[in-house]
Order: C-alpha cells, then structure tokens, then sequence
C-alpha cells in the first residue's frame, strides 16, 4: 500500500514509514507541494496512492467526488513528525483495513 503524504506533514515519513509502506511518496518530493488539492487527489487517484493529511479538505472533497483515492486523516493536534510516525505504525492494522475495505473511503486517526 502506497500513502502520499500531505504538504502538512514531514517528507520523512516516506523514509522513516519504508518499511511498512514502501513506494509511498511525499506531495514535496512530486513538485506537487503547492498543487490545489484537486491536483494532488487526481495525482492520487491515477497513481493508486492512499492520501495522508492533517486538513479536512480531502475528506471533504471525498464527500463531494466519492473515492478513490483513500483518505487518511491525522486529528493529532501539533504532534513532532515522531509522534505521526508513531501513530501510522500503530494504526497499521486500521491502515490495512481501510485499504483493503472497498466501502471505506476516510479512515480518521487520533
């Protein structure tokens, strides 16, 4: 499973996350830091990535456009980027359910 993670969030989580989730990228490493969201779902969706963010904005658009692709919602308030990379491992089991759940379009994680 392939997340792409938000401009809100560090870009070394892609190498700190390889592990659990290689070939995931970063919006920053794919010149898409400062795409409109439209842009970077598409990217998303054309790729098959499971986007990852801290902005309600792809949950919204979600609930206008339907899914794929797969949102990730982190509701951590100002955590460190340990602290995210703590909670995605974690979460992998949620992670894996959502990806794999064909009905599961937001997956919001605390």
């Amino acid at each position: 499973m392939k997340l792409l993670f938000d401009q809100n969030l560090s870009p070394r989580l892609v190498n700190t996350l390889a592990d659990l989730f290689p070939d995931s990228e970063h919006v920053f490493n794919l010149g898409l830091d400062q795409s409109p969201d439209q842009d970077v779902r598409e990217y998303a969706y054309q790729n098959t990535f499971t986007i990852v963010t801290k902005d309600s904005d792809f949950g919204e658009l979600n609930v206008l456009m339907g899914f794929p692709p797969k949102i990730i919602w982190i509701r951590q308030g100002n955590g460190s980027t340990q602290d995210i990379e703590n909670l995605l491992r974690k979460s992998f089991g949620a992670i894996e359910a959502h990806n794999t759940n064909p009905e599961s379009g937001l997956l919001i994680l605390f």
